[in-house]
């Protein structure tokens, strides 16, 4: 970052790849400092954008910004003497605002790179959560993804889901009826906040009877939305997203903790 405003890209592409990172800005500069007030610099977990000044300073304001990120802590103003606590010779005194933006923490497992999958990701690129798209065939995805969305290429799709909890979307569309049946089962030992898939009322009966065989309650099976979506869509893959991503936005998978909270 060499101009006044390069910070403003790089904190757009983090934030839009769901990337934790920590704003800061030296607030004010009293007597001969390394960089004057007005100046920014972005850190993330392992990685820093810019400059303040370097020295001590600089280490001493990242390494705060890390804690904010490691506690996801609120933003905050630290004062830094130079001499006295710092030991830059520059001797003067520094405040800077550090400000972190963190990611709304919802993320959709999208299960399946076919017709639908390829039209959900479409239609959810640019909104605030992590698509981990998942297939077996890595010739399905497309060249160019959207930056919320991480294309997963494995033999053993079903162990993605030991990561899930309870801000975990499942949505359940691959090209095989025993696959997404595996899935299910396992999002069911597992945590979700939303298990969706797709489908028929036929296959939700049939699932449904598989399912309780393997133990699953009759209030476990109720949380299960199949087909997927809100209400009767058409059979074309686009109509058939909308209505998934309809469904995904009124159960809250764009809304953050604070707006939960007030809800």
């Amino acid at each position: 970052m060499t101009s006044p405003h390069d910070w403003l890209p790089v904190l757009t592409d983090l934030t839009e790849r769901g990337e934790p990172c920590v704003l800061i800005t030296v607030m004010e500069a009293k007597g001969s400092t390394p960089r004057e007030a007005g100046v920014k610099m972005i850190a993330t977990s392992s990685a820093q954008f810019g400059t303040i000044g370097g020295g001590n300073l600089e280490f001493e304001a990242i390494a705060a910004a890390r804690e904010l990120l490691a506690g996801a802590g609120k933003p905050t103003v630290k004062g830094y003497p130079l001499g006295p606590k710092l030991a830059q010779c520059c001797g003067g005194a520094v405040s800077v605002f550090l400000e972190p933006f963190l990611p709304v923490g919802k993320t959709l497992y999208l299960f399946g790179a076919g017709h639908v999958g390829k039209e959900v990701v479409k239609v959810l690129d640019g909104l605030p959560l992590k698509v981990k798209w998942v297939d077996e065939r890595a010739g399905e995805f497309p060249a160019a993804l959207p930056k919320n969305c991480e294309k997963i290429v494995t033999s053993a799709p079903v162990a993605e889901l030991r990561a899930a909890d309870d801000n975990s979307y499942i949505a359940v569309m691959t090209h095989s009826h025993d696959l997404d049946f595996d899935l299910v089962r396992a999002a069911y030992k597992g945590k979700f906040a939303y298990l969706g898939l797709i489908g028929s009322d036929t296959k939700r009966v049939r699932f449904e009877k598989r399912l309780a065989a393997d133990g699953v309650t009759k209030e476990q099976l109720a949380q299960l939305h199949c087909p997927i979506g809100l209400g009767d869509t058409g059979k074309h893959p686009r109509e058939i997203a909308i209505s998934i991503a309809a469904e995904l936005l009124t159960l809250g998978i764009c809304r953050g903790a604070e707006q939960e909270q007030a809800a």
